[in-house]
């Protein structure tokens, strides 16, 4: 019931003066008690409690406080001991920060401890001892070791009393700092020889309501006479001592003496008055009187230390002296980084000044051991900003690229104003998300594919590839091809493309004759959003296949057995140029390179054919020949593998003119059975005749053409006019030239005007008189390049 009525009497004051909240409760107050409303105090929206993540930040490792972030009251949350905190301060105060986020913000809040009498009075001794010499007067003093309570005011020590007796009674002394010590007036003389011992009971009351009290036993021993008092040289001894100095160090050397002589001047020095932290700490010769340390010094926890020291001579007489100890700060705490709030992963296209972490950086140092300075390692992406009660912002101070740079670790340096100074590292890893800023990009600046002729259709053509450095769906490719049209049909008819894998694939069979290659762009679109794309051109190179046979083009395999002569003048000798077989292929490359072979002779001897010219050359020397016609089978052959050929046969006639070809044929008739009746005779002379005619029709034709020709071609017209297109660049195969190309070869009739001249651009040359074929190169050929 006590403590309900100390909670409603505690004066709870909000403060919102420059931001900062001040508060006021008692010691002791139960857990979960209200101290305040944080939202209200401070003027916030209560409907952004959860949103705002209120929470205590205390300067010292324990939470005596915590915020509701239902309803924002300011709850107590652990046991709060004034006397702990603050010791024997008269004022007491704890300092918080209630951090709020969203926006980042830091509200301080001071909330003083209120002193209640939870503490009883209490002796430095349980029993005091005092031997009195039986020659002490009535009025002599005798001085005891106050009593000490922890709280203050009207709850501290207020009075003592003594038990009822005849000999002593109970008065106080203050000191000149102000502290009360009880003491003994002896009333009556002792007696030894009627009572050598006496024993009271001392009891101190403190000013609480209702009172506390405790109590010590007084122990008097009568001595013989002792009438000198040991005398120190100070009433007050005062010294200061950094907090850093080894376990065992000299702090002060106590000096007190005695008049008396014998056992009655011997001095030994104890403790009377200390708190029982000070125990630990320091130590105290008893004969010496000389103080050392016997603990760790730590001026954060207690910056003073007073203790009362008394000095008892071998009679049993006290004296007593104070003894203050100043603890000096030094640079012995490393400063504090906490990181209070952090945001990562951070986009790369934050705009600089994007807030990434908030940090705290302390240092318990006083003076300028507690002045901190904080900075970055070089990352000159971000940067650390002063805001208030020492915290930094970390922020983004350019751009920040992903692919460049995908996370930094960062190292925090706080660094303090000692000498030397202390430092504390701290790193943290910021990573940093990934934004579609890059558009894929091929691995080639164009792709080209071979295929060849007659492929079946669904094929797989090629791999088109592209990546892009950006990451997870921005880097996720989809390809497409894009719409256009080959000769009026869509692209889509001739290829198309998965759209994952980026692999061509044909949709029909490609004719190399008909179509020797196409293009169009692919694109590479990626899936951020929005997308991003790029385009690339890819040609599609058709092969060549020997699938056509070489075309005979003279002497035509479609002419009559009747027509196909040719003349050999009796003057004939060797070397004659006889004819010339022209064929063309309508394939390319080495699959269009032919070779001309005599396939039936009578005699192999007589007649030579060119292997790459076609042209037919008598052999040797023309004989008395009984028989004037010969029958040729000249054979033509690609390259190709396997090689495709044709055939023609030439009739050859010995004879200077065509009028010797009709007796002759008269006197040679082919056969001897038929040849006899007169009948057969006369329809042969007859298919003569008009064979002549015809024949002659056919050469007066062509030989206005040749002249034609020869007045368009000038003095050239014997000459070969090839005419190069190139095409995609060589795939090297065995049925292919190097550098693929078609050429056109123009020819006459003549079989003396049939060589292959120097290369020279054609335009607007009749082609009346021309066969337009392709050839492979020849010897001549070789000659142009």
């Amino acid at each position: 019931m006590a403590w309900q009525v100390l909670f409603f009497l505690f004066t709870l004051y909000p403060d919102v003066d420059s931001s900062q909240l001040h508060y006021s409760i008692l010691e002791e107050i139960k857990i979960n008690a209200v101290v305040g409303n944080i939202i209200k105090d401070l003027g916030l929206n209560s409907n952004q409690l959860e949103l705002r993540k209120l929470r205590i930040v205390s300067n010292n490792n324990r939470n005596y406080f915590s915020v509701s972030l239902e309803n924002g009251n300011l709850y107590v949350s652990e046991r709060i001991d004034r006397e702990e905190l603050c010791g024997s301060e008269q004022s007491c105060f704890m300092d918080l920060e209630i951090l709020a986020e969203n926006p980042v913000n830091v509200y301080p809040v001071k909330v003083e401890i209120q002193d209640i009498n939870d503490n009883t009075p209490s002796f430095s001794k349980e029993i005091f001892e005092i031997e009195i010499s039986e020659s002490a007067f009535p009025g002599a003093r005798f001085i005891l070791g106050n009593a000490l309570d922890p709280d203050l005011l009207t709850n501290s020590l207020q009075s003592y009393s003594l038990s009822p007796n005849i000999h002593f009674s109970l008065a106080e002394k203050s000191d000149p700092e102000g502290t009360e010590y009880p003491g003994l007036i002896l009333e009556q003389p002792l007696d030894r020889e009627q009572q050598q011992k006496y024993e009271f009971i001392l009891t101190a009351f403190d000013g609480g309501k209702p009172a506390k009290s405790g109590t010590a036993l007084i122990r008097i021993e009568v001595l013989d006479a002792n009438d000198n008092y040991p005398v120190f040289l100070q009433k007050s001894y005062r010294s200061s001592l950094y907090e850093n100095i080894p376990h065992g160090s000299f702090v002060l050397q106590l000096n007190a003496t005695d008049k008396d002589e014998g056992s009655y001047a011997e001095i030994t020095y104890s403790f009377s008055r200390i708190h029982k932290n000070a125990r630990q700490v320091f130590s105290l010769d008893s004969q010496t009187g000389v103080i050392t340390t016997a603990g760790e010094l730590d001026y954060e926890t207690t910056r003073s230390y007073d203790m009362t020291i008394e000095a008892k001579d071998g009679g049993g007489l006290v004296a007593q002296c104070n003894v203050f100890i100043d603890i000096v700060d030094f640079n012995d705490n490393t400063p504090e980084i906490t990181i209070a709030s952090i945001s990562t992963p951070v986009s790369e296209d934050s705009a600089p000044g994007t807030l990434v972490a908030l940090i705290n950086v302390k240092d318990l140092d006083s003076g300028n051991y507690g002045d901190v300075n904080c900075e970055i390692n070089d990352v000159w992406a971000l940067k650390l900003v002063l805001s208030s009660n020492n915290y930094y912002k970390l922020v983004t101070a350019g751009p920040l690229d992903r692919e460049t740079t995908p996370a930094y670790n960062i190292t925090i340096i706080a660094e303090d104003e000692g000498s030397p100074p202390m430092v504390t590292r701290k790193t943290i890893f910021i990573a940093v998300s990934d934004v579609n800023d890059n558009a894929p990009i091929f691995e080639k600046p164009t792709y080209i594919s071979y295929i060849r002729e007659h492929t079946l259709a669904g094929t797989s053509l090629h791999t088109i590839h592209a990546s892009d450095v950006d990451d997870n769906e921005n880097a996720k490719i989809i390809y497409s091809i894009i719409n256009t049209n080959i000769e009026s049909i869509p692209v889509s008819s001739y290829v198309s493309i998965n759209s994952m894998t980026g692999v061509l694939y044909a949709q029909r069979s490609f004719d190399y004759e008909q179509l020797q290659e196409f293009q169009f762009q692919v694109m590479a679109k990626d899936s951020g959003s929005p997308p991003l794309s790029s385009n690339v051109t890819v040609r599609i190179c058709i092969i060549d296949k020997n699938d056509n046979s070489p075309k005979i083009l003279y002497p035509s395999p479609d002419t009559e057995e009747s027509e196909l002569l040719e003349f050999i003048p009796h003057s004939a000798e060797k070397g004659y140029l006889v004819t010339k077989v022209i064929a063309v292929d309508a394939d390319s490359g080495h699959n269009a390179w032919l070779s001309y072979h005599l396939l039936q002779v009578p005699d192999s001897s007589l007649f030579t054919i060119g292997q790459h010219t076609g042209e037919i050359r008598i052999g040797r020397d023309l004989p008395d020949m009984e028989s004037f016609r010969q029958e040729l089978v000249v054979l033509v052959k690609d390259n190709g593998v396997p090689s495709l050929s044709s055939t023609v046969t030439i009739n050859l006639v010995v004879a200077d003119n065509f009028q010797e070809v009709i007796p002759k044929i008269t006197k040679q008739p082919r056969n001897s059975d038929t040849f006899h009746a007169s009948f057969y005779l006369i329809i042969a002379i007859a298919f003569i005749s008009g064979l002549f005619i015809v024949t002659v029709v056919i050469i007066a034709f062509f030989r206005c053409r040749k002249i034609n020709v020869s007045t368009s071609l000038g003095t050239n017209s014997r000459h070969i006019y090839p005419q190069f297109t190139l095409g995609c660049p060589s795939e090297i195969s065995d049925t292919s030239l190097p550098f693929p190309f078609s050429y056109d070869v123009c020819v006459t009739l003549d079989s003396k005007q049939n060589e292959i001249a120097y290369l020279k651009p054609v335009q607007n040359v009749p082609t009346d008189n021309l066969i337009d074929t392709k050839v492979p190169p020849s010897d001549n050929i070789e000659q142009v390049w």
